[in-house]
């Protein structure tokens, strides 16, 4: 989806944290986040460094155990720039 057309979220980082991912993997960034937009929950944000890879899931939802595409699954791409904004990424 093109950038113009993205809703628009607002976030409120809790924490973050950068994984190196073993000694061959890709790192990535964890953030914490609440996601006072739209749904006030609280949510996890998980980025690697190439734009588009970006996985955002609903932290009490995975607490119970929901894991499942539908169910838990929200856009990162919606997310993403907000997300990246806080960690001092490169703009996409």
């Amino acid at each position: 989806m093109p950038k113009h057309l993205r809703p628009r979220v607002t976030i409120k980082v809790i924490d973050w944290d950068r994984h190196r991912n073993g000694i061959s993997g890709a790192p990535f960034h964890v953030v914490l986040f609440d996601d006072v937009s739209d749904e006030n929950t609280r949510k996890i944000g998980i980025l690697f460094e190439a734009p588009y890879h970006c996985a955002v899931l609903d932290v009490a939802k995975l607490s119970a155990g929901n894991i499942a595409f539908g169910f838990n699954s929200y856009r990162g791409d919606v997310f993403e720039d907000a997300l990246r904004s806080h960690l001092n990424f490169p703009k996409q």
